[in-house]
């Protein structure tokens, strides 16, 4: 009986052993894979500069869908695209932008996602801003005809186009101190005049294009050195682009002092109608608990003013490698 004991004890201690080292093998490998033959730089390359753009509803989002569904199969990996309903589809095109009046000058920025066209032979408009000096609601009601066949500038200007934190590293004390009073002075300004307007945001650039401007000028400054922000357009029928600061500042400061800047936009767009949507699901069956699941997701789509490089391709990205490994290994 104790012989027996012994060797069922030795045999248990065996079978323990050689799991333990076969584990250890398959960690020691995907280590090695991921530092040594990390594919992530590459499917960055396709899917961020290659591909581009993922806004739902757009060609892009198709083709990157299906791209990550060959990549998968690529790696021996089940995927497919998984429908769940329709959105608007919209297709982004060619967006140019001069300043002809006063002097010509061709300026930094492009459509919103959903924004409208030009004509084929684009917009030649004046630029104006918003009045600085609006009483109330009914004296901006007063002020809206004059809108009528104009571009409208619709952000506030910043005091300064350098980021808080580089102001903070290379200013003076002094001349921190004014610049963050200025931006607040500012800053409480601008939301002041917005709400004697008795609209907000997100709907004044409706009432403009109600009252005949042709255009909506905007300037999303994400507060970094050269980067805007580029979401959906709000008005319906007329074309709204985004200026980099600098050019921004430029026509706005030309407007401000009375000298008529005049744009023409070229802005290329296409309305698709109702198209689908889906999810990309890739799948590798289970073996000894195959009614069990351990998930890995990242949201796929992108607002379309970049490649979506850190929302979220980043994330994308090393699913799809950590996924490529467990296949492998």
């Amino acid at each position: 009986m104790k012989k027996h004991l012994i060797l069922l004890l030795f045999s248990t201690f065996f079978i323990l052993n050689s799991v333990a080292q076969d584990n250890q093998t398959i960690i020691q490998n995907i280590v090695a894979e991921a530092e040594q033959n990390s594919q992530t730089q590459q499917l960055a390359f396709e899917l961020i500069d290659l591909i581009g753009p993922r806004l739902v509803g757009t060609p892009g989002m198709e083709k990157a869908a299906d791209w990550a569904v060959a990549k998968f199969n690529s790696w021996g990996i089940t995927a497919e695209k998984q429908n769940f309903g329709t959105w608007r589809g919209w297709e982004r095109g060619i967006t140019h932008i001069d300043l002809i009046e006063p002097r010509v000058r061709t300026l930094a920025g492009m459509q919103l996602a959903w924004s409208a066209p030009t004509p084929k032979k684009g917009i030649t408009a004046e630029v104006v801003i918003l009045p600085e000096n609006i009483k109330d609601s009914i004296d901006f009601a007063r002020w809206l005809p004059s809108v009528k066949g104009k571009f409208v500038m619709v952000s506030m200007l910043p005091y300064s186009g350098r980021p808080e934190y580089n102001w903070k590293e290379f200013a003076t004390e002094e001349s921190f101190k004014k610049f963050k009073q200025e931006t607040d002075t500012l800053s409480k300004l601008w939301n002041a005049m917005m709400r004697k307007t008795g609209y907000t945001t997100a709907t004044l650039d409706k009432a403009l294009e109600s009252a005949g401007a042709v255009g909506i000028i905007q300037s999303y400054w994400s507060r970094g050195f050269g980067a805007n922000k580029i979401f959906g357009a709000r008005a319906k029928n007329i074309p709204t682009i985004d200026l980099l600061l600098e050019d921004y500042g430029l026509v706005y400061r030309l407007a401000k002092n009375g000298k008529k800047p005049v744009i023409r936009l070229m802005a290329e767009s296409k309305e698709l109608g109702e198209v689908p949507t889906f999810n990309t699901i890739a799948t590798i069956p289970g073996g000894e608990k195959a009614d069990e699941y351990v998930m890995l997701s990242a949201h796929f789509d992108s607002w379309d003013g970049s490649g979506g490089a850190t929302d979220n391709a980043s994330g994308v990205i090393t699913m799809m490698e950590v996924v490529r490994i467990l296949k492998k290994y």
